[in-house]
């Protein structure tokens, strides 16, 4: 276990892709102030959650993925990640996460979750988690990072071409890199062959490759943010009923919205 996120963080830590453009701090640090705003509204109190109906908490300003014990992970668990990178960053996590950084979630489900909010172990979780956005916001940008070549490892000549090349016109494009980290976090790169509800999955590779057009611009934003919502409601109809996943989706939508409206702001904040 150790070893296999050890060797998943030294994937995160990859140089960036020759195809993305590079990101100051300032830029960073808006980009996750946005995420942090879509994932929690930017309250503190939420970097602490575990929403009903799933079966691991969502913690920090990415709401990154901790199953306990013995979970099956249908979805890319990136929280044990996060305090291997911490460590590496010097942060100094509480003595019962510094024991063991790569443990499994202590509390088995939402109901134990939930009942030691007030607890020692949560509330100094939720106080490193307070003191450490910068650092969040660096482990997202290091994951978006390794995206593309994720992506892309193992596809044909022209399908391959077809998703970098909308990759590139999308990072180029005002504020599409907030879209194309925001959705990395978001629903991941799309190439973990789990994340598929009969064989069909929404991440960042589905997105690029039902995205259609050519030009960087507003208009690829707009592109991006279609496809995300063509991808996200083919999971929502694909979805066991017992998920309920509908009950998400107009949230997943106005989160895809901010996409196109952040872009719009900033080009009228150019002219």
């Amino acid at each position: 276990m150790v070893k296999s996120l050890l060797l998943a963080l030294l994937v995160f830590l990859l140089p960036l892709s020759a195809t993305a453009r590079d990101i100051g701090e300032a830029e960073l640090q808006q980009i996750a102030g946005l995420i942090f705003h879509n994932e929690c509204a930017a309250r503190e109190s939420c970097l602490t959650s575990w929403n009903e109906g799933e079966q691991f908490a969502s913690l920090g300003i990415g709401h990154f993925i901790w199953y306990p014990a013995g979970s099956e992970k249908p979805f890319s668990e990136s929280f044990p990640a996060l305090l291997l990178f911490m460590e590496q960053q010097g942060v100094t996590l509480p003595g019962w996460l510094s024991d063991h950084p790569t443990r499994p979630n202590p509390w088995p489900d939402r109901s134990h979750f939930m009942a030691a909010s007030q607890s020692a172990s949560l509330s100094e979780l939720r106080q490193l988690l307070i003191e450490t956005k910068s650092v969040q916001a660096q482990f997202m940008l290091l994951r978006f990072e390794q995206a593309l070549p994720d992506l892309l490892a193992g596809l044909n000549g022209d399908r391959e071409q077809h998703i970098r090349k909308q990759f590139e016109r999308v990072a180029k494009s005002p504020m599409g890199m907030y879209a194309l980290i925001d959705y990395v976090n978001f629903k991941g790169e799309g190439s973990n062959p789990k994340e598929r509800y009969h064989g069909k999955g929404w991440g960042l590779l589905q997105v690029l490759e039902h995205m259609q057009g050519r030009d960087a611009g507003l208009e690829a934003i707009e592109a991006f943010a279609d496809s995300a919502d063509m991808m996200l409601t083919r999971r929502v109809s694909l979805s066991p009923a017992e998920r309920n996943e509908s009950r998400w989706l107009s949230g997943w939508r106005k989160r895809l919205s901010t996409y196109v409206a952040e872009a719009r702001a900033l080009l009228e904040q150019a002219e």
